[in-house]
């Protein structure tokens, strides 16, 4: 690229951060080098890379940068309550927060290794790509895509490769209501249309999708 050609673009890309929104510009300026400074503090739940070495503790590599950022300042503001997390984000800033989310999000995600369950691998892959019209239950892959990416426009999580034990708490926890923070309540009227063995089934299937 010219000096020229490229002088173009930051200027260009300059304009584009003076006339965004202010979550915008968090979003467009956030720095995954200072994300990766921060979060020095989150190694041992989570993993140097974002690869939680335990099962309770969500893998974080590769996650949407707009849920995570948005899921660090819900924390902080005690609008999500998670026991182990109580105080640690309390000195972070909205910028931290996306920076944070962008050194995550730039991390290759773990490809998971599925139990081998047939049977019920067969029901959570069902779940995922086509629901369950009969309950009610939209297809997973709708809102978190067909090799469970996620949606960044739309900050919709990715769940490739995600840990069973923390999948399978999630959807407990949507179902019950302690877990409220998802838009429009979504999440949580879906959780409750699946039974137990429904949860099982993706939790095993989301561990080995990608």
């Amino acid at each position: 690229m010219s000096k020229r050609l490229a002088a173009v673009m930051m200027v260009l890309g300059a304009m584009s951060l003076a006339h965004a929104e202010p979550e915008e510009q968090l979003a467009l300026s956030a720095d995954p080098d200072a994300g990766a400074a921060r979060a020095s503090t989150c190694v041992a739940c989570h993993g140097p890379a974002g690869i939680s070495p335990l099962g309770a503790f969500p893998n974080l590599a590769g996650q949407q940068m707009a849920y995570l950022a948005k899921q660090i300042r819900e924390i902080r503001d005690g609008e999500r309550e998670i026991a182990q997390m109580a105080r640690l984000l309390d000195d972070y800033s909205d910028e931290d927060a996306w920076n944070v989310a962008a050194f995550y999000a730039a991390e290759a995600p773990e490809e998971g290794q599925a139990e081998d369950i047939p049977e019920e691998l067969a029901r959570g892959e069902t779940l995922y790509r086509a629901g369950d019209a009969a309950a009610g239950i939209p297809a997973c892959s709708a809102c978190h895509g067909p090799s469970g990416g996620g949606i960044g426009s739309a900050a919709y999580p990715a769940l490739s490769g995600q840990h069973p034990d923390y999948t399978l708490h999630a959807l407990d926890a949507f179902a019950s209501g302690e877990r409220d923070n998802d838009p429009d309540g979504v999440m949580g009227e879906i959780a409750r249309r699946l039974d137990e063995a429904d949860r099982q089934a993706l939790a095993n299937y989301l561990r080995g999708l990608h």
